[in-house]
């Protein structure tokens, strides 16, 4: 197993032997050929060779053996087949319909028998391998590696072969005499092409012209790296200057030669003119040039200064594809290769004293390269390795043939000539780059892309002064224009970008802002890359345009999706809506600070161009005819100009900053997107071309390109540094304003955060808005100020939304309480968004309706999937369930504290409204006809009314608070889900036309839309000075109850946690029980006589009433005589009620007994809702043993986009004409659970008038759903019907039915899908 003592075994009457495999214990082997269609046996000598199976064989190709059968695969029947290994009979085939069955092989211990290990327990003492021979064993080396000693092998190694493949790089070692080739195990290698390396840390370097990048790591494949990635086009060159550790390289694509530190960092251009498809590049360090073919239309060899310094072509005559190139540093001769000539050549490092070296048989050479008197090449046409004499060109040799894309070739070695080199000590006083040069010096400083040398010759300026800015989608990028070329240069910063469209510099700070409409943020960087940061991420749908306003210190932009134009301070801050209405996708947007404009474009339905002041008042209309997508825009300050680009008429056009004058500057252009201007020129970005172009800014005319090949390009601005701002109008000291100071073209005005009111000094504003609303959309939740007019949402910057529900407000804390469905929470937060805390974190399933009474300090919620109503106080803590039976889907919740009472709807079976006082006693149902679906629900706390809406019957509603002089406010809403009153008016949410509306709360007319446009509307409610005022008898030390205090109308009631924590509990307002004492078992009975209270000694009934009150059935007098203990004290029996324990012990009995079949029910209906889990699939799969029984298995389904199953309902009638409400309702759930809002259309169809017909045919679009319904209203027939009757219309659903009605409903369709958490649950 060494490789030693081989022979042939088997030799005759063989064509394709194909499958090979040996019987251990019959000590044979079999085989099988594919040519002469037989399987085949012999013994390990090859004697007693038999043929096993001759027919039946069309193409056999793997084989193996187990006990007594054989099986293999063949290829033409598509099959796995066995038969007996003695006879070949009993075949049969085991699978079949397999598509080129591959290998094949047993798996089992028999398979690999014991036995004696030669290497024995430390691998024979061999470094690397240990491998057994027919007596011993034989240590052996990893391929190319030199062997020291009988047992040690050679830790790396010295010098080797290295040539590109294309898909893969390889090396043949010259340490051994076997010149087998051996991959380097790299990731992602495409189209490598050149190669270079450096010894001094074992790196390996390649370009690769698929990913337009150069790579580097170590020999052996570890430590993989990408250097350069950006700004590559076809790398097609490249050479290391081990000296000064300088990485250059040649780009066929953008035709330039460029250098960078050996990791990729202070790249910059070297030569970028007059070269035309440049390939292969080498350098001489010790005479500082470096040398490059180019096999342009003028086919030359050149050299230059490794600086670029004394550039001179040295060959150009009878060149056609002058490929490799390779230096003889000792004969200091310039070697090439050339594939239009088929030759290879070689002259003095000037081109003088050129010479033929090889001049036949070379079909293709392409690689070339020198070591020692050898020099080796690559062939595409011989698909070869050869080398010759590099002297005389004789004595050729083949090292390897047969090999596909060959490409690039050097040879590794750790014998490059040291050279001393003033870069070594201290980088040769550079402040960047010291390259080595032919000058007098030996070295020369120089700079990275786009930033000029200092007057010095040593060091770099600071950064670019003059230069192009541009976004690119995924990246930023800046061209200088303090050089005499056109380069891009990725700002690197270090953060993700997905869709990056607008771009503004502030050149002061000489920070870049952009903004990315895919993450829905704005953000900031350093022109460096460093000390990035978000300064925007709420509120944000499509910020198309974007202005620095360097002098004011602001930033502006434009968002096409919630067609506003806002300005803050640049940290974010202070954040202000300007304009909100009559726009319609503005895009574009400059300033002009010293006029106190400013100008965007809007490409809507009616394309205009508009100005107004900065602040935004006077706004005109300038251009509004001859328009269709204008873009890019801009502002020429010299010449009083706007300039615009349309991408619809496809030209550039200007005219006077008052819309006069209109002309075109350049005409056509295919699709110009970002427009800029600095001095005599504009700039523009061009979608069509993917290029960046330039124009005289007065004429149009001198149109150049500057940058191609850019993909995804978008805004554009061009920056001079050393331009002087200007005059900040606002001054020193912010304009005296408190806190923006916007300019105006008649001066400035002073302006407050979105929602906040200037004070009357008009320079001042107020700390926060009195009065709002306060709404939550899903993952956000955001304010709207109802002191101003503008009516615009503001974000509450709460961390960690996902899909928040219900609202209320503690005016005394000034924090916000909130339900999340999605992690089953209730949590509270400053609105500032800072001290967010998980009040409620466990026990709860969908937490639709939460109320704050905010003078007791309790907290009120209702839960949809348990079907409770529950209580605890503001901080979460004596948690406890106040109503829990009669429930069937409880929704919204609200209190009145000043009266004690407890209001809820309840949409299930039959939907009603109820009151109860606040501990959930005295429960009444106030209203329960004439509802479809009481959604949400709100108190005007001074008419003494409760409001209402209704998503089904599609009307707002109002009552007194004991459910009498019922009215209807409004009717048609198109499907309103929360409502909530402050003064005169009723606000709510519409999840159809995704929008907050009001109306007079007395007429019910002047309906307006406060605010349009919002996907996923939940809750609202009203924060105002007006809204929670008033007391109670819990206001006051609460009620001088322990744990919870729940006022009624004329009293209080003392209530205690459901689970009981460390303080003790009483029931007694003002009585705090003393902590219980510590009884070992042998003091708990007998109880003593004399240890009772004298009011438990009177009678047996006494005492039973106590009971009684553990029971949580304690009457008042029995509280007032502190006879109600909690339900975790010990009740102490009265004398003469020994007789009783018997009794007792049999109703505990009992009692656990009750117990336990509820737990086991419990449980039965926990795991049947797990098994109906809407998230679960159906799927069939045949066993992979390949029993041809099959099992259906319930799995988890795999999330589908929300369009990507359609549910069909059939609208039909009952006998009375009346829907069935479970349908319907499943429907909103639907609607819920899938986040699409668009089928609301849909949904409307569905609802027929009152005692109307359901006949039209719906389909609602959902994530995949498990349907199940009432067995009072919908049984198994009717659901199946249901499902059936419309497949042709719609596509394939599957569903589930049960007759089961609880917990049959998907949850509201809030509900996260649950991921099973074990075995047993599928």
């Amino acid at each position: 197993m060494d490789g030693s003592a081989r022979r042939i075994i088997a030799d005759t009457h063989l064509f394709w032997p194909n499958g090979l495999t040996i019987d251990y214990a019959g000590r044979r082997m079999y085989w099988v050929d594919a040519k002469h269609h037989v399987i085949e046996r012999a013994n390990l000598d090859g004697s007693h060779r038999k043929a096993v199976i001759s027919q039946g064989l069309p193409h056999p190709f793997a084989i193996t053996v187990f006990e007594d059968s054989l099986y293999w695969t063949d290829w033409h029947t598509k099959s796995i087949n066995s038969a007996n290994k003695f006879t070949g009979k009993n075949q049969e085939i085991i699978r079949n319909k397999l598509h080129f069955p591959m290998d094949i092989h047993t798996l089992h211990p028999q398979r690999q028998p014991a036995g004696k290990n030669r290497c024995g327990d430390n691998n024979g003492g061999c470094t690397h391998l240990c491998l057994p021979s027919g007596q011993n064993y034989t240590c052996a080396c990893p391929t190319g590696f030199r062997k020291i000693n009988s047992h040690a092998c050679a830790q790396s190694l010295d010098k080797f072969l290295l040539f590109a493949r294309r898909m893969d790089i390889r090396r043949i070692s010259f340490d051994t005499e076997d010149l087998s080739d051996d991959v380097i195990p790299l990731a992602d290698v495409r189209s490598a092409v050149a190669l270079d390396w450096d010894s001094r840390d074992d790196h390996v370097y390649w370009t690769d012209v698929s990913t337009d990048t150069i790579s580097r790591a170590k020999w052996d494949g570890t430590g993989q790296e990408v250097v350069v990635d950006t700004s590559l086009e076809s790398p097609a060159g490249l050479a290391i200057d081990w000296v000064t550790n300088k990485l250059y390289w040649t780009d066929a694509g953008t035709d330039r030669i460029e250098v960078a530190n050996t990791d990729g960092s202070m790249r910059t251009v070297l030569i970028w003119e007059n070269l035309d498809r440049p390939r292969d590049i080498v350098v001489e360090p010790m005479g500082g040039y470096m040398y490059w073919t180019d096999w342009g239309a003028s086919p030359k060899i050149e050299r230059a200064g490794m600086d670029a310094s004394r550039r001179q072509v040295i060959i150009s005559s009878n060149l056609t594809w002058p490929n490799g190139l390779a230096i003889d540093y000792g004969s200091q001769r310039l070697y090439w290769a050339d594939a239009g000539m088929k030759t290879i050549e070689f002259a003095g490092l000037d081109g003088s004293q050129r010479k033929v070296l090889i001049g036949s048989q070379l079909p293709h050479p392409f690689g070339l390269t020198l070591y020692g008197q050898r020099i080796y090449w690559t062939d595409w046409q011989t698909k070869s390795i050869q080398s010759a004499n590099r002297l005389t060109g004789l004595d050729r040799e083949t090292l390897q043939e047969n090999l596909e894309n060959l490409m690039d070739i050097h040879v590794f070695h750790r014998q490059r000539p040291p050279v001393i080199t003033p870069c070594a000590v201290e980088n040769g006083g550079c402040s960047h780059l010291c390259l080595r040069s032919p000058n007098p010096s030996g070295f020369s400083c120089t700079c990275p892309t786009g930033i000029n040398l200092l007057i010095d010759g040593k060091t770099c300026s600071p950064g670019m002064n003059s230069f192009l800015i541009f976004a690119r989608r995924i990246d930023v990028r800046m061209v200088s224009l303090d050089i005499p070329y056109f380069a891009d240069v990725v700002v690197p910063i270090n953060m993700t970008m997905k869709n990056t469209i607008a771009i503004g510099v502030d050149p002061l700070e000489g920070k870049v802002y952009w903004s990315d409409s895919t993450l829905h943020r704005i953000s900031r960087a350093s022109l460096d890359g460093s000390q990035h940061e978000d300064i925007i991420t709420t509120g944000l749908q499509t910020t198309d345009g974007l202005a620095v306003d360097a002098i004011g210190r602001k930033v502006y932009w434009t968002d096409t999706g919630t067609n506003r134009i806002e300005v803050g301070n640049l940290d974010g801050s202070m954040r202000k809506v300007l304009v909100w209405q009559n726009l319609d996708s503005p895009r574009a947007i400059v300033l002009y600070h010293e006029m106190g404009f400013m100008y965007w474009t809007d490409w809507g339905e009616n394309a205009k161009l508009e100005r107004s002041g900065m602040d935004g008042s006077d706004r005109t209309v300038l251009i509004n005819n001859n328009l269709g997508w204008p873009n890019g825009l801009t502002v020429d300050k010299a010449s009083s100009q706007l300039l615009w680009a349309d991408a619809h008429t496809e030209r550039i056009e200007a005219a006077d900053l008052n819309g006069a004058n209109r002309h075109t500057l350049v005409s056509p252009v295919q699709h110009p997107y970002g427009l800029t201007l600095l001095d005599s020129y504009i700039y523009w970005t061009d979608w069509q071309t993917r290029s960046i172009h330039r124009a005289d800014k007065n004429t149009g005319s001198n149109v150049i390109l500057v940058r191609s090949n850019l993909p995804g390009l978008m805004d554009i601005q061009a920056i001079d540094r050393a331009q002087p701002l200007g005059f900040n109008k606002c001054g020193s000291r912010n304009g005296g304003c408190s806190h923006l100071c916007l300019p105006r073209p008649s001066g400035f005005s002073c302006a407050c955060p979105t929602g906040i009111q200037l004070k009357g000094d008009g320079k001042t504003c107020d700390p926060s808005p009195e009065t709002y609303l306060l709404f939550s959309s899903r993952g956000s939740i955001r304010r709207i100020s109802l002191d101003t007019d503008d009516h615009t949402d503001v974000h509450v910057p709460v961390p960690g939304l996902n899909n928040v529900i219900s609202l209320d407000y503690d005016s005394v804390d000034g924090k916000v309480y909130y339900t999340d469905v999605f992690l089953d929470v209730i949590r509270r937060a400053d609105l500032n968004g800072s001290n967010m805390e998980t009040v409620i974190g466990h026990g709860l399933k969908t937490t639709d309706g939460l109320a704050v009474d905010w003078v007791a300090r309790n907290l009120y919620w209702t839960d949809t999937g348990r079907n409770t109503i529950e209580a605890s106080r503001l901080d979460g803590s004596c948690r406890k369930v106040l109503i829990n039976n009669s429930l069937d889907e409880p929704r919204a919740i609200a209190v009145f504290p000043r009266k004690g009472y407890l209001f809820w709807t309840d949409w299930g079976h039959i939907a009603k409204i109820e009151r109860a006082n606040l501990d959930g006693s005295e429960r009444k149902v106030l209203i329960n006809t004439d509802l479809g679906w009481p959604n949400g629900l709100t108190l005007d706390y001074d008419t003494r009314r409760i409001y209402w809406v209704d998503a089904h019957l599609d009307r707002i509603e109002s009552a007194d608070l004991g459910g009498k002089l019922r009215q209807v406010l409004v009717s048609h809403v198109s499907h309103p889900f929360a409502l909530t009153q402050q003064d005169r008016w009723i606000y709510w949410t519409d999840w159809q036309t995704k929008s907050i509306q009001r109306v007079d709360k007395y007429s019910g007319r002047n309906k307006e839309t406060v605010l349009a446009n919002v996907e996923g509307l939940m809750d609202i409610i009203v924060v105002s000075p007006q809204r929670q005022t008033g007391t109670n008898a819990c206001g006051v030390n609460n009620g001088g109850c322990t744990h919870l205090c729940f006022a009624r109308a004329s009293d209080l009631v003392c209530a205690c946690p459901d689970e009981p924590d460390s303080h003790p509990c009483s029931l007694v307002p003002g009585l705090a029980p003393p902590a219980p004492r510590a009884t070992s078992m042998s003091e708990k009975s007998p109880v003593l006589p004399n240890t009772l209270p004298t009011t438990l000694h009177s009678s047996t009934t006494r005492t039973r009433t106590a009971l009684e009150g553990a029971g949580g059935r304690c009457s008042e007098r029995d509280a007032q005589l502190g006879l109600c203990v909690h339900s975790n004290e010990a009740v102490p029996a009265a004398p003469g009620e020994g007789l009783h324990i018997g009794y007792a012990i049999g109703g505990l009995l009992s009692v656990l007994l009750i117990l336990m079949v509820i737990a086991a029910l419990m449980l039965y209906r926990h795991r049947k809702s797990k098994l109906t889990d809407p998230g679960m699939g159906n799927l069939t799969y045949s066993n992979p043993s390949y029993r041809t029984s099959t099992q259906e298995v319930k799995i988890e389904a795999v999330p589908k986009p929300a369009m990507y199953n359609q549910l069909c309902y059939k609208k039909e009638g009952g006998p009375d004409h009346n829907y069935t409400k479970e349908k319907i309702k499943i429907v909103e759930g639907i609607c819920l659970l899938s986040g699409d809002d668009a089928g609301w259309d849909d949904l409307k169809q569905l609802r027929s008038s009152r005692g109307g017909l359901l006949r039209d045919h719906v389909c609602m679009k959902t994530d995949t759903v498990s349907i199940q319904a009432s067995s009072g209203s919908l049984d198994d027939t009717e659901t199946e019907q249901l499902l059936q009757e419309e497949q042709s219309e719609c596509s394939s659903v599957h569903t589930a039915a049960t007759p089961e009605r609880r917990g049959s409903l998907p949850d509201t369709g809030w509900k996260h899908e649950r991921t099973l958490s074990s075995e047993s649950q599928v």
